[in-house]
């Protein structure tokens, strides 16, 4: 039976358990990571700690992710498994207290989980049996701090259940401007003439690791021209490819947008360099 981690000991995942004060149970008051690992390796752990303690420090949960002590932890979690590609959740919350009051609490010990599961391999660098994505559109309808990576997370679920319904892997989002923000559970990058193109970070879009370390790969591998800026809705009518990025998905070709097939209906080769130049950068970070 695997073991996961709650409060900082190991237990069998049956008898896990919390209170049903806890916070996190009762208002989504919590934090949490998905930290993708390959072959044993966790990938941007140092930048997944760092977005996770700023998402504690700016919600007010009084807890410092020690990166060693987290090392630990997600090489016993993983070492139970023998999977090239294992995916690793961790969420605390703020805790349990002895009545239901929206303010904060004082006094309480936040609650620390973890376990682990399994993630797709990385990605297939062959253009015609790489995974691609069909996606919708939507007017992104979440609250308005994005870009903490909280547990309250029923305006995602709600927007990505939308696209399941609709038969597509994920929704591109925008403002009531028009402008992109996001995707349900992803960041977008959109080409355009050899452009690409990702929206700034702000309060309407989280802060993705995988964004981060494909920005930096790019960026070393030189030879991309990469703008963060303001992305038009329309660009999608046009756009020679368009990506998702997250920690399961490294970076995802979107071969259908709307019922519009991009480009030739298969990933692009820009797509490819991009997953070449991540592959060869991830571990670095």
């Amino acid at each position: 039976m695997a073991k996961v981690l709650l409060n900082h000991a190991f237990v069998d995942e049956t008898e896990a358990k919390i209170s049903p004060m806890d916070r996190g149970f009762l208002f989504g008051d919590g934090i949490y990571e998905v930290i993708p690992c390959y072959g044993g390796k966790p990938v941007g752990l140092k930048l997944h700690l760092a977005r996770m303690n700023a998402g504690l420090r700016e919600i007010g949960i009084e807890y410092v992710a020690d990166e060693q002590q987290w090392l630990d932890h997600i090489q016993r979690l993983l070492s139970q498994y023998d999977a090239p590609s294992m995916g690793v959740y961790i969420h605390i919350s703020r805790g349990a207290d002895t009545k239901r009051f929206h303010a904060y609490p004082k006094g309480v010990q936040p609650t620390v989980f973890a376990y682990a599961f399994n993630i797709p391999p990385s990605q297939d660098l062959n253009r015609d049996t790489a995974k691609g994505f069909k996606v919708r559109t939507a007017e992104d309808l979440r609250w308005q701090r994005c870009h903490i990576k909280s547990t309250s997370l029923l305006g995602n679920v709600m927007h990505f259940q939308q696209g399941q319904d609709a038969g597509k892997d994920e929704v591109i989002l925008y403002n009531k401007r028009r402008e992109i923000t996001e995707a349900a559970a992803c960041n977008v990058f959109v080409v355009k003439d050899d452009v690409i193109y990702t929206p700034p970070l702000d309060n309407q879009l989280l802060p993705g690791i995988t964004r981060r370390i494909l920005l930096d790969s790019l960026a070393h591998a030189g030879g991309f021209d990469v703008r963060e800026q303001t992305i038009e809705l329309s660009i999608l009518d046009e756009c020679d490819e368009a990506w998702l990025s997250s920690s399961s998905k490294e970076i995802g070709a979107i071969v259908e947008i709307d019922g519009r097939m991009i480009g030739d209906g298969r990933p692009g080769p820009m797509w490819l360099a991009a997953q070449r130049a991540y592959n060869e950068y991830k571990f670095s970070c």
